[in-house]
């Protein structure tokens, strides 16, 4: 278990910070009325797919950064939380973690209408609100879990693997990309407690915010049992193959 400090804290909050300006900036200028690319790009699911690649091209940035690479680039209070359940981070230093990654995230989304103003503010880019869409409130709980327990299992995985665990990140970010090309209709894609507490305080739209917190949380929390149920068996098939490849020769 490494020790974290202020550096790291800061870096948390700086990392979704600029995760929600980047969001920001994209979405409004995509989805504004008016907005020239949104004249541009007549289609609406080209236009969300371009926010998607946008997204998870800001957030393989800010993962493989110097500074990303230094506090490990959780940018999610569930994720903090995931690792802590598997013993990778402390309680003072998730705790921290949490606190640092709502305090950046919100002050992405106020930097970000202090930038854009009005356009950013009004309908329908609304401060980039995560509310649930037109299929209702349990599809945006389900779709909400469904991805968040899908994301972290696929970090853990991937992390852990000595072959594949450099593409992590760029694992993170494809499946960011997609999400929000594909699953935003039903939930707005957050996965993120904070993220979605950024913009629904300035916005003051509150619309199933208990989803963005218990379904991220329960997902990653899943995802974490998961992974420790199945990395036992993992151990012991490569430790058998270690045996047969030593016997063969």
């Amino acid at each position: 278990m490494s020790k974290a400090g202020w550096p790291e804290y800061l870096i948390e909050a700086w990392a979704l910070g600029t995760f929600m300006v980047s969001a920001s900036i994209v979405t409004t200028e995509l989805e504004a009325p008016g907005a020239v690319l949104r004249v541009a790009i007549g289609d609406a699911r080209a236009r969300l797919a371009i926010i998607g690649l946008a997204m998870g091209a800001t957030a393989v940035a800010l993962i493989y950064s110097p500074w990303g690479k230094r506090s490990g680039a959780h940018m999610n209070p569930c994720v903090t939380l995931a690792f802590f359940s598997l013993g990778r981070i402390g309680a003072r230093d998730a705790a921290c973690y949490m606190i640092a990654q709502c305090a950046g995230g919100l002050a992405g989304v106020l930097a970000a209408w202090r930038l854009m103003g009005s356009r950013f503010a009004q309908a329908p880019v609304s401060y980039i609100v995560t509310v649930p869409g037109a299929p209702g409130t349990l599809a945006a709980l389900l779709a909400e879990a469904g991805i968040s327990l899908l994301l972290m299992l696929a970090i853990l995985q991937v992390s852990n693997s000595r072959r594949w665990s450099q593409y992590s990140g760029l694992v993170a970010g494809v499946l960011i990309a997609c999400y929000v090309t594909f699953e935003s209709p039903l939930s707005g894609m957050s996965m993120n407690p904070a993220r979605t507490l950024a913009s629904a305080l300035p916005a003051g739209i509150y619309t199933g915010l208990w989803i963005y917190f218990a379904a991220p949380g329960l997902g990653m929390w899943a995802a974490a049992r998961i992974f420790n149920a199945l990395t036992p068996w993992v151990d012991r098939l490569h430790h058998s193959a270690k045996i047969v490849h030593t016997a063969e020769n």
